[in-house]
């Protein structure tokens, strides 16, 4: 059995720059999954299991993305699940995954994409692995050196989120 999974909904952390502007005005299209290059990087001894949820800049994200992510958190067979989305809008999803029992789930994102060689893709994604292995049940933020059960983290401050 895969000790965590992980669920890709998106977000900086694993963007990709493009070079021309044929995507919707984006400059940048969402890639594989940060976590892959990160855990590969790492060595990580255990399995761990992946779906995609969706693959989406936090702010285009709805309930129907934030349903699908539940589903799939509720649904997979490991209780330790590591979420990586778009930063502006984890405490969103961290509320609407908040009443499921039994599994550990920690959502972390990353401010600067990693492709990047100074993102802190790496940082926040270690500090969620470490984490997740010592945490009770329940939703957890783990994000620029915070970890915070969801309820008690306060976002910072965004230009796509009103105040």
């Amino acid at each position: 059995m895969n000790i965590i999974h992980f669920i890709q909904a998106g977000g900086t952390i694993d963007k990709d720059y493009l070079t021309d502007d044929d995507n919707r005005a984006y400059n940048f299209v969402i890639g594989d999954p940060a976590y892959r290059s990160i855990t590969d990087r790492a060595e990580i001894p255990y399995p761990v299991g992946f779906t995609m949820a969706c693959q989406k800049d936090s702010s285009d994200m709805d309930d129907q993305d934030r349903d699908t992510i539940r589903r799939i958190a509720s649904e997979v067979a490991e209780d330790k699940i590591i979420i990586t989305q778009g930063t502006d809008t984890l405490h969103v999803t961290a509320k609407h995954l908040a009443d499921i029992s039994g599994k550990v789930i920690v959502l972390t994102g990353a401010l600067k994409p990693e492709r990047l060689r100074d993102s802190d893709a790496d940082f926040n994604l270690g500090m969620a692995v470490g984490a997740i292995q010592c945490l009770p049940a329940g939703v957890y933020i783990a994000l620029c050196g915070e970890l915070k059960r969801w309820d008690e983290y306060i976002p910072r401050s965004s230009p796509i989120l009103p105040e």
